[in-house]
């Protein structure tokens, strides 16, 4: 298990990479790894996740810049995602497909922190892998339907993009599209889920941020990471969720 934490590490390293490149529209595989402040190539040594950042200090090597704590923070947050994944459903298909859009939510979660923006190209990425694991679940009569799955895009987009409307740009369109997406992996009922955890755990978090004076009234609060841990909680806890729910009504 140790030894696939830390394999699991390496990935979230290359996460960092997607996270960093992106939004500014970068090859993620060349040039290699390197310091984005005075671009010196990283020594296989430099390249260890987590491990290389403390025996740095958190600094780079060449220049001495200050290397952001997101970086490891990130790619243990890859390992401990996965691991939950892992723990729920075992080494089986469905881990595989979880695993893969739990990836792509940690990737669009932090390029919506510091970009404010939620790229049209994961979203597709989402999407495709949602008609594979609708496929699979038909296949194996284990999922949801076709007719689940087409009422979870209308419900998920259709909601969202309502209160875009509604709000005059309040939700942004990557929002929209991604809920839209989602929907072919959950179906309405697990999308409902996703909506509903979004919005209380957006509704928590920002409402301490306004306490704290992180933030004001107006100010802009990306709402995919909301919708990251949403999706991850329905995707691995959903049923524990929804029996718990509703046990406090029995």
């Amino acid at each position: 298990m140790l030894v696939l934490f830390f394999l699991l590490l390496f990935i979230g390293s290359f996460l960092n990479v997607c996270i960093y490149r992106i939004p500014r529209e970068e090859s993620i595989v060349f040039p290699g790894s390197h310091c984005p402040h005075c671009n010196t190539p990283l020594k296989p040594f430099e390249l260890l996740p987590v491990v290389s950042w403390l025996a740095l200090r958190g600094k780079c090597r060449t220049c001495g810049v200050k290397i952001s704590a997101r970086y490891p923070a990130v790619e243990l947050l890859t390992g401990i995602l996965i691991t939950l994944v892992y723990l729920s459903y075992g080494l089986s298909i469905s881990f595989f497909a979880i695993s893969f859009l739990t990836l792509l939510l940690i990737v669009m979660t932090f390029i919506d922190l510091d970009h404010q923006i939620i790229p049209d190209g994961l979203t597709i990425m989402v999407a495709v892998g949602g008609v594979f694991h609708l496929a699979y679940g038909l296949i194996g009569n284990t999922g949801i339907t076709i007719g689940q799955a087409a009422l979870g895009v209308l419900i998920g987009g259709g909601f969202f993009l309502a209160i875009a409307i509604v709000s005059n740009g309040g939700m942004g369109g990557g929002d929209i599209k991604l809920m839209a997406a989602l929907g072919l992996w959950f179906g309405w009922q697990g999308i409902l889920l996703v909506m509903f955890l979004s919005f209380i755990i957006g509704g928590i978090v920002s409402v301490g941020l306004l306490i704290a004076r992180r933030k004001g009234r107006k100010s802009m609060v990306p709402f995919g990471p909301f919708i990251g841990i949403g999706t991850f909680l329905t995707a691995v806890y959903g049923n524990q969720i929804i029996q718990w729910y509703f046990s406090m009504f029995i």
